[in-house]
C-alpha cells in the first residue's frame, strides 16, 4: 500500500542554524523544540527563531514541526495551549505531541501527530490515535516490517518511521529508569540516560556473566539500505533522530538519505514533498559523523549484535586492523587517508575502550600519541574525522528551485515574467516610456545575463525566451533592479501559494483498546484522564510521573534481551540456562532485576 502523498525525509533541528542546514541539505521537514515541553529539554528554542525557520523553510515548501512532547501536569496544560496557539500564528505546520489531555483543550487547527513516546507498536493503538483525530502516527522504532505492513493495512492515518540516529534501548514512553533512579524523567525531557553506563550483570548464583559493560547501549540505528521497503509499504515520512547533534552530524547524514531516497523516488516516478534540488559540495557518509555501528533494529526480525557493550561513545568510521607495529609507529591493513589530528579508538585485548589522536602520518605509516593497546589484529576505527568536518565546514551546499523566465518585449507593455517549478508565476511590468534599443539582439543579451544572475538566492534560471522585439534600451543596473523586484515578488507569492494543512474538527471521543491502564499508561493531568474514561476505559492508575509506586515494577521494557545477546535464550541455545533471576548493577551499587517474558519475546528492568 503507497504513501497517500509524497515521501517527506523528515530531519532534526537542535536550532535555527541545524534547521536550516537539513534544508539546505534537502530535508522535505524538520523537528525542532520550543522553549518548554520538548522531550529534549537542552533543545528548546525561542518562538522568534522558530519564526525565522518557518520563513526559511517555506521557501522552499519544507515544513517544520514542533515537539510538544512531554507529559504534562494539570498546571501547565493552559500554558501549553497558549504556546500551540501561538506556533499556529507562526506558520508552524504540525506540533508533535505525547499528552492526550491536550486534546481536550481549545486548540487552533493545527495538525496534531502522536509521538512516538505515546507507544504506538500495534495497529489497535494506532486506530485508536487515528480516531482521536491525529493527522500522523509517530510509529515505535521496534517495528518489524511485517509488523508495519500489519499496522498500514489496519489504518488509513499517515505513519512515520525512524530511519537513523541514536536507538533507546527501551519502547519509548515506557522507560521509567532515569527517574527511578535520579529522578529525572525521560517523559518530561530530562532524561539521564543510564542505559548507556557500563553494568554488571549477575545470574541468581550471583555468577558474574559480564563485567562494567554498557549492556543497555544499543548501536545507532541505520535503514538507508531499507528505505525502498519502507516506501513500499505505505510509510509517509522517513526521521533523522538527533535534535541534540550538531550542524555537520545534520548535513552529512541529511545529505546522505536525500541521495538515497531520491534514487527510490526516482525508480518508481514518485515526486520530492518538497521543492528545490540540492548540490552538497560535499561526499556524504555517515560513518564519518558521530557513529556507534549500524543496525536495522528489529525491521528484519531479532539480530544479535545490537549493543555496544564496550562504549556509547562514537565508534565511528571502521579503518580495518593493525598489520605492524614498529617501535612508536604502526601500519593497517587496508589503505587510508589518516591525518594529524585524526582520532583513533580500538577495544584493547583487555576488552576497555580507547581513543587515542594521530599525531604524524608517513605514507601508510601512522604515529599515534601513544602505542599502549594497540598490538597486531586490533580493529582500529577513525572516530574524528578532520579533513572530513572542514570538508562539511567549506562545502558550498546550495538547494535551488528551477525558474523559467521570459521577456515580453511586445509594444508598450513590455514586462518580465518567472514561472517556478511549482507553476507559481508572477510578472514585472518594465519601465514604461523607455527607449526601444536600436540592436534588439544586443540588448536582449544583456537582458539575459543580467536577469539570469540568481546566484544569491534560492532560484536558477533554467529556461530563458524572449517574445517579441520591442526590448527596451536599460541600463546593467535597471535589469538588477528589476531582477531584485521579480525575485521578491516571486517569494511572496510562493508564500501565499504555500499550502498549508490544517487538521478538521477533532473528535472528542474514541474506543479504546483497554478497559484499564496502570502507570505506564503515563496518566499524569485530569484532562488525560477524562478524555479516557469518556473513550471506555474504566479504571487508570496515575502515572510514574504523578507519583506512582515503581519497587519492583517494570521500569523498562525492551524487546532487546540480554539472553538472546549473549547466546542463552532457552529457546534458541542449548546448555544450561544460569539461575534466575539475573541482575545489573551500576558503578553506584544499585541493582535492578532482570524478568524475561519469552511468550511476548520482551525484557524487563524492575525498579529498585
Amino acid at each position: 500500500m503507497a504513501a497517500a502523498g509524497p515521501i517527506e525525509l523528515l530531519a532534526p533541528a537542535r536550532d535555527p542554524a541545524c534547521g536550516r542546514a537539513a534544508i539546505d541539505s534537502g530535508a522535505d521537514a524538520v523537528y525542532i523544540g520550543a522553549d518548554r515541553f520538548g522531550a529534549r529539554e537542552r533543545a528548546g528554542n525561542s518562538l522568534q527563531d522558530i519564526e525565522g525557520l518557518v520563513r526559511y523553510a517555506h521557501r522552499y515548501r519544507a515544513r517544520v514541526y514542533v515537539t510538544l512532547n512531554t507529559l504534562l501536569h494539570d498546571g501547565e496544560l493552559p500554558q501549553a495551549g497558549e504556546l500551540i496557539h501561538r506556533l499556529w500564528e507562526l506558520g508552524v505546520d504540525a506540533v508533535i505531541i505525547q499528552d492526550l489531555g491536550l486534546l481536550e483543550l481549545d486548540l487552533p487547527p493545527v495538525p496534531l501527530f502522536a509521538s512516538t513516546q505515546l507507544d504506538s507498536v500495534t495497529p489497535q493503538k494506532v486506530r485508536f490515535l487515528e480516531q482521536l483525530g491525529f493527522s500522523r502516527v509517530i510509529l515505535g522504532r521496534e517495528l518489524s516490517l511485517d509488523e508495519l505492513r500489519a499496522v498500514r493495512a489496519a489504518t488509513c492515518v499517515p505513519l512515520e518511521v525512524f530511519v537513523h540516529g541514536a536507538l533507546c534501548v527501551s519502547y519509548s514512553g515506557r522507560c521509567y529508569l532515569s527517574g527511578a533512579l535520579g529522578g529525572r524523567s525521560a517523559n518530561r525531557g530530562s532524561c539521564a540516560q543510564p542505559c548507556r553506563l557500563p553494568w554488571t550483570l549477575r545470574d541468581g548464583a550471583g555468577v558474574v556473566l559480564a563485567h562494567q559493560r554498557h549492556l543497555l547501549s544499543l548501536q545507532d540505528m541505520d535503514r538507508s539500505a531499507w528505505l525502498a521497503e519502507l516506501v513500499d509499504l505505505g510509510v509517509g515520512s522517513l526521521k533523522i533522530e538527533g535534535r541534540l547533534k550538531d550542524e555537520r552530524y545534520v548535513r552529512n547524514v541529511v545529505g546522505h538519505y536525500r541521495r538515497a531516497l531520491d534514487g527510490v523516488l526516482a525508480a518508481r516516478g514518485l515526486p520530492q514533498a518538497s521543492s528545490g534540488r540540492v548540490e552538497l559540495g560535499f561526499e556524504p557518509d555517515p560513518s564519518r559523523s558521530f557513529h556507534r555501528g549500524g543496525s536495522a533494529y528489529f525491521l528484519r526480525g531479532r539480530e544479535a549484535g545490537m549493543s555496544t557493550p564496550h562504549s556509547p561513545k562514537s565508534t565511528g568510521q571502521s579503518l580495518g586492523c593493525v598489520a605492524l607495529v614498529d617501535g612508536d609507529w604502526l601500519e593497517l591493513d587496508r589503505r587510508h587517508d589518516l591525518q594529524p589530528g585524526d582520532g583513533l579508538c580500538f577495544v584493547g585485548a583487555d576488552g576497555a575502550f580507547r581513543g587515542v589522536g594521530v599525531e604524524q602520518v608517513l605514507g601508510g605509516r601512522v604515529r599515534p600519541a601513544t602505542m599502549a593497546g594497540l598490538a597486531p589484529g586490533v580493529a582500529v576505527s577513525r572516530n574524528r574525522d578532520r579533513a572530513f568536518e572542514r570538508s562539511l565546514e567549506a562545502a558550498g551546499t546550495r538547494r535551488w528551485i528551477a525558474l523559467q523566465l521570459r521577456l515580453d518585449a511586445v509594444g508598450g507593455h513590455s514586462s518580465l515574467c518567472a514561472v517556478d517549478e511549482d507553476g507559481v508565476q508572477v510578472f514585472v511590468p518594465l519601465p514604461s516610456g523607455a527607449e526601444l534599443a536600436r540592436d534588439p539582439a544586443r540588448a536582449a543579451a544583456v537582458a539575459e545575463a543580467q536577469l539570469c544572475k540568481l546566484g544569491d538566492t534560492e532560484f536558477r534560471a533554467q529556461a530563458w525566451e524572449l517574445a517579441g522585439r520591442a526590448v527596451p534600451h536599460l541600463s546593467r543596473s535597471a535589469w538588477n533592479e528589476l531582477r531584485r523586484a521579480l525575485v521578491d515578488r516571486l517569494r511572496r507569492a510562493r508564500l501565499q501559494a504555500f499550502p498549508r494543512a490544517q487538521a478538521p474538527p477533532r473528535p472528542d471521543r474514541a474506543q479504546a483498546p483497554w478497559a484499564r491502564l496502570d502507570y505506564r499508561g503515563n496518566v499524569i493531568n485530569a484532562h488525560a484522564r477524562a478524555l479516557l474514561e469518556r473513550c471506555g476505559v474504566a479504571e487508570i492508575e496515575p502515572g510514574a510521573e504523578a507519583g506512582a509506586d515503581l519497587s519492583g515494577r517494570p521500569v523498562m521494557t525492551t524487546r532487546y534481551c540480554l539472553r538472546y545477546e549473549l547466546e542463552r535464550c532457552p529457546r534458541l541455545h542449548t546448555g544450561a540456562a544460569p539461575l534466575e533471576p539475573w541482575s545489573i548493577e551500576d558503578p553506584q551499587g544499585r541493582r535492578l532485576e532482570l524478568r524475561f517474558d519469552c511468550a511476548r519475546c520482551q525484557m524487563q528492568v524492575l525498579g529498585p
